[in-house]
């Protein structure tokens, strides 16, 4: 491959075929679904997403030379949008009926998933099928008790079910990066807690894990001033630490908050 990448836009294509083809394959895809692929670099997954003849395919790209080469490689079978996904302008492309799909920049891929947590409303979609980072998915999809389990955890499953799909090997993109990935698939939970305002939950969990170490009384006093009743309502014992605690309890805390 001749192209360079652009380390300032954590560009790692991913070039082997049988794991494209493993990715493309992991969802059901037919002619009722839009495609959205963010960070779509060359192409590689393009080409195979293509073959499952879904209604629309749009692709992102931020990188205006590559731009050029999917709008060459590609012509009228795809969209080609030269944005930034997190000033995304053409969420009303979306439906219920969307697959979205990311080999996300490392740089940046924690702060594209919480966009699509706090702006589901927006953007429209039947599931996410992301790539990050073997280290930040496993954070992602830590469970309560765990050395990884902290705020990206609890935010992720407020709207979603996750699932891991499975690892990705580093020689499995170019340049090679460091450390394996991991694809997650991410569909929307039946239900959800109600908040007035999200981040009442991002300012819960910061407070909490600022602190991961110690008991969580000194961090419960600063958000409710001593008011036991709330604690003893949701049967939190105050003695435990954040990672104690599950993302019901932080969604409940979060809820108790705005009626204060």
């Amino acid at each position: 491959m001749n192209l360079k990448p652009n380390k300032s836009l954590g560009q790692n294509f991913i070039i082997d075929q049988n794991m494209i083809k493993k990715i493309v394959d992991c969802v059901s895809i037919n002619h009722e679904n839009e495609i959205l692929e963010i960070g779509a670099g060359t192409g590689n997954l393009t080409d195979f997403l293509i073959k499952k003849n879904p209604k629309k395919i749009y692709l992102v790209e931020k990188d205006k030379n590559l731009t050029q080469i999917l709008r060459d490689k590609f012509g009228e079978k795809t969209q080609v949008f030269n944005e930034d996904i997190l000033k995304f302008s053409k969420s009303n492309l979306l439906t219920n009926n969307s697959i979205i799909f990311g080999n996300l920049p490392y740089n940046i891929s924690s702060q594209i998933l919480t966009k699509f947590i706090y702006h589901s409303e927006i953007f429209k979609f039947k599931m996410l099928v992301f790539m990050f980072q073997k280290e930040l998915a496993d954070r992602i999809i830590a469970q309560t008790n765990s050395s990884n389990y902290g705020r990206l955890s609890i935010i992720s499953r407020w709207k979603f079910n996750i699932r891991k799909a499975f690892d990705i090997n580093p020689n499995c993109f170019f340049p090679k990066p460091k450390i394996k990935s991991t694809l997650l698939i991410f569909t929307h939970k039946n239900k959800i807690f109600k908040f007035h305002n999200p981040q009442t939950l991002e300012k819960v969990t910061r407070i909490f894990f600022n602190q991961r170490r110690k008991k969580i009384k000194k961090q419960f006093n600063s958000l409710f001033y001593k008011n036991l009743e709330i604690s003893n309502k949701l049967n939190i014992d105050l003695n435990l630490r954040p990672q104690n605690l599950t993302p019901e309890h932080y969604f409940n805390l979060a809820q108790e908050l705005e009626k204060l």
